[in-house]
């Protein structure tokens, strides 16, 4: 599996479990499989919940920041990566 970097991780919010990703390239959405990566980070997951401007959205572009559902802790600056098949 091929993998593209879309963005970085700006804050995690440890209370609601929510990564919010800086998309600086391509495109993120609903159901894509990401893979996160920093120096204490290597975590896969699917998005299943995700939210630009604090509403409810589908995809994420270029210069968005995206609030994503997450169930292990991310930190600041931890690459996002999007699998690609």
């Amino acid at each position: 599996m091929a993998e593209v970097e879309v963005g970085h991780v700006n804050k995690y919010f440890d209370k609601i479990g929510v990564g919010m990703i800086q998309v600086t390239q391509g495109e993120l959405s609903q159901g894509d499989t990401i893979h996160i990566k920093g120096n204490t980070t290597d975590i896969t997951a699917t998005i299943s919940s995700m939210q630009v401007n604090r509403q409810p959205a589908q995809t994420a572009k270029p210069g968005e920041e995206a609030g994503i559902k997450l169930d292990t802790k991310v930190r600041q600056n931890d690459k996002v990566y999007k699998v690609t098949a």
